[in-house]
Formats: C-alpha cells, sequence, structure tokens
C-alpha cells in the first residue's frame, strides 16, 4: 500500500516470495508421494500448495497482510508434521518436520523477535510430540523405498537450507537498500540542515543563533561598552536613478560584501543594511575590550574597499561614517523573520555622527575620541549641531599614528579635502553637510 514504510514493504515481498518458493517445492512432494499411491500423503503437500495460491491471491485483491501472514506461519508449522505422522514418522518421511522450522523462522522476520518466540515453542513442542508417537507411527510405516528416503534426506535438508537462505538473503539485500536510501536521505537531511544553519548565522551572530535554538523567551543583553559604527555610500540615492536595477543591486552587493570580508577580518558584527547604509558594532555579542580599535580599523578600511568595488562603474563614490562608543542594549526582536539590533544612545549618536559627517570623512563623538586618540590621529571639527543632542564637539578620524608620524606634508596634502569641508565658521559652527537628509537608520 502506498502508506506503507519502506520496512512493511520488504516484509510483505518476502513472505510471498517465501511461500511461492515453498509452494513451488511441494510438487516434489505431490508428485512422489502420489507416484507411490500414498494419496493422504500427497494429499497434504497439495492441500498447503492450494491453500498458499488462495492466499497469495487474497493478498493480493483484499491486502489483508495480517490474514495473510498468519495463515501461511500455521499452514508452514502444522502441515510438516502431519505429512510427517502420515508416512510413519522421522525416518520414513525423511524428517520432513523439518519444513516447519520455517515458521519461527518466519515469525521472526515477519511478526518480531518477541512475538516469534511462541511460534519456536510450539515448532519444539510438536518435535517433542513426533518424537513421542514416532514408535508407534513406524510400526504402521508405509513401505518407502529406502533410496527414496536418503533422497528426501537430501532434498529436505537442501530445499529448508535453500528456502532459509533466500529468504535472508533477500531480506539483507532488502534492508540494506532501505538502509542506504535512509543514509542517503539522511545526509540530504544534513545538507539542509547546515544549509539552514548557514542562513540563521547570515541573519544573527553565532552566539545568539546557539541561544536561540536553546532557549525559549526574549534573548536581550545589556553591554556596558560598545562602539557602533554607521556608514552611507554619499549620493547613492540620485545615483541609483540613473543606473538600472540590475546594476544597483550588483553594486550594493559588492560593496556590502567587500565590508562584511573587513568586519569579520578585524572581528565587529555586522548588524543591518538598510538601503545603502551599514551598521556594525565592536563588543557585542561577545565581550571585548579593544571594540574601539576594531571599529577604527573597519572604518579607516570602508572607503578604499568602496573604491576598490566601484572602480570597474568609473563612479566615484564616498562614503561618511559616524562612531559613538557607550552602553548599549542588545538582542532578537521579530518571530517570522529573525533581526539582531541595538539599542541605545551610542546607536542613535553613532546614526548622527553618520548623518552629519562630511562625505568622505568619519566623524567620531568625545566618548570615541578619548578611547582612540592614543593610538589614532583624530583632528577636531569643531562644534556642530546634532539633532536630538545640541551643539557637540565632533573629531575626524583620520588613521593610525604610526602611519601619520613624520608625515605632516603629505598629511596635509592627502586631507585637503577634509581641512577645507571642516573649516571652522565665524560663529563657531562648522558648515552643514553637503547631504542633508536625515536618513531613519531605525535606531534614532
Amino acid at each position: 500500500m502506498p502508506s506503507d514504510s519502506e520496512e512493511l514493504r520488504v516484509r510483505k515481498a518476502v513472505l510471498v516470495l517465501s511461500s511461492t518458493l515453498m509452494a513451488s517445492l511441494a510438487f516434489v512432494w505431490v508428485a512422489t508421494y502420489a507416484a507411490l499411491g500414498l494419496w493422504v500423503s500427497a494429499a497434504i503437500p497439495f492441500a498447503y500448495q492450494v491453500a498458499s495460491a488462495a492466499s497469495i491471491y487474497m493478498f493480493a485483491r483484499a491486502r489483508r497482510y495480517r490474514l495473510f501472514r498468519t495463515s501461511q506461519l500455521w499452514m508452514s508449522l502444522l502441515l510438516p508434521f502431519a505429512l510427517q505422522w502420515s508416512l510413519g514418522g522421522f525416518r520414513n518421511s525423511s524428517a520432513v518436520c523439518l519444513w516447519a522450522v520455517t515458521s519461527p523462522l518466519g515469525a521472526l522476520l515477519f511478526v518480531g523477535a518477541r512475538q516469534a518466540t511462541p511460534w519456536f515453542l510450539a515448532f519444539v513442542g510438536l518435535v517433542a510430540l513426533s518424537a513421542a508417537i514416532d514408535p508407534a507411527l513406524a510400526a504402521g510405516a508405509p513401505n518407502i523405498p529406502v533410496g527414496l528416503v536418503v533422497a528426501f534426506f537430501a532434498l529436505t535438508i537442501l530445499g529448508v537450507a535453500a528456502t532459509v537462505y533466500a529468504l535472508l538473503q533477500y531480506f539483507v539485500r532488502a534492508r540494506e537498500r532501505a538502509l542506504a536510501e535512509l543514509a542517503r536521505e539522511h545526509r540530504l537531511l544534513e545538507r539542509e540542515q547546515t544549509k539552514s544553519e548557514r542562513l540563521l548565522l547570515n541573519v544573527l551572530p553565532e552566539p545568539v543563533a546557539a541561544r536561540l535554538k536553546k532557549e525559549e523567551g526574549v534573548i536581550a543583553d545589556a553591554f556596558a561598552g560598545v562602539t557602533v559604527l554607521f556608514a552611507d555610500i554619499v549620493g547613492f540615492t540620485p545615483l541609483s536613478e540613473r543606473l538600472s536595477a540590475a546594476d544597483v543591486v550588483a553594486l550594493l552587493d559588492r560593496v556590502f560584501a567587500g565590508w562584511d570580508a573587513l568586519a569579520a577580518h578585524h572581528g565587529v558584527e555586522k548588524i543591518k543594511t538598510i538601503g545603502d547604509a551599514y551598521m556594525a558594532a565592536g563588543g557585542i555579542p561577545l565581550l571585548r575590550d579593544d571594540h574601539p580599535k576594531a571599529i577604527a580599523e573597519l572604518a579607516l578600511a570602508m572607503g578604499p574597499e568602496l573604491a576598490r568595488s566601484a572602480a570597474g562603474t568609473g563612479l566615484a563614490l564616498e562614503v561618511r561614517i559616524g562612531i559613538d562608543t557607550g552602553p548599549v542594549v542588545a538582542g532578537v526582536i521579530g518571530r517570522a523573520k529573525f533581526i539582531y539590533d541595538l539599542w541605545g544612545d551610542a546607536v542613535n549618536t553613532a546614526s548622527r555622527m553618520e548623518s552629519q559627517a562630511v562625505p568622505g570623512t568619519i566623524q567620531v563623538t568625545p566618548r570615541a575620541y578619548e578611547l582612540l586618540r592614543e593610538r589614532y590621529e583624530l583632528r577636531r571639527r569643531g562644534r556642530i549641531e546634532v539633532k536630538g543632542k545640541g551643539p557637540m564637539t565632533t573629531y575626524l578620524l583620520l588613521g593610525r599614528r604610526d602611519q601619520h608620524a613624520g608625515s605632516a606634508s603629505r598629511d596635509r596634502h592627502d586631507h585637503a579635502p577634509h581641512s577645507q569641508a571642516i573649516t571652522i565658521a565665524d560663529d563657531g559652527q562648522t558648515p552643514a553637510s553637503p547631504k542633508t537628509e536625515n536618513r531613519d537608520h531605525g535606531n534614532r
């Protein structure tokens, strides 16, 4: 039946095979004993053939496997003993009762180990009964030629052995095929599970994904010190209107793939992308003391990576970056689609640093400045009006100190655009950024 398991289909096929095989071999006994005029003895295997053919036919029509199995086990158990008793015992029948051993063996294969025990005990009991009545049976045994008795001994041994071997061979091969198919399905399942794990890790950090699989409820953590970075490709929105959809996606894919590789290299956790904006954080979900340094290294590498990714397009793209550091709350939100996100003043302020930065610069807060100034070259931009924060003194991250030492003239040349862009106005305020739209990063 279509709903049958692979193992049950194997059991049914083996039972039909064994029934057909034993019914076919019974022709030898029917013909031989009929030729000797032993009609009762010939009728017993003939009755088995007829009953076996009828049960196979009924099973094919009605699919009543349990009835078919039980009838075959009973016939294979009782009829060999009946034939032996009709022939006058063990010797004269060539121990034809040996065929009855196929009944407990069949029960073992088709029913189960525990259910096969009663069938084996019944076989033992019938053998003991046959031994007890054998002298009385032998006294009235019909005359069968000695050569035929010996021949039937050999035929019984070979027939039973061949039947048992064929059954076990077929069953073992079928089980091996089923196990091989199961192993193949298991490998496919493992591949799909690996894909699912990979997809989950594309959405969540590995430690968070591991917790999500084990824990129920809200996953949220508070971190005392995290450095947050926001990056935005300058002028990408109007640029995307001039490019085809495929070119826009391909370009962003190259850029973000490069930034993802940089984030992984520096041990920084990418949080999300929103349009052409990129958010990353250092110090989560695994704590690290050098998170400001890791974010600074990432920020310094993002501009050159953007230029490399856009080199083949002929587009002169720039990135502006904002950085802040401080306490945040991190957690997983959503049910249908998971997202790992951050909340806190450092997140909002880093976003403001990016949106109000001069194109091509990395703008940091005073908190980030204090943590970076000993290792990195930073320049005071001045006081700017930060939305939601008021006036704030900000700084521009230029590079590592060891790269700027003794290179004052080169530094002035390399950063000339920056110097022009950050000239302090007479009122002490820095001129507004050329790009004034205030993109909502979802954390403000």
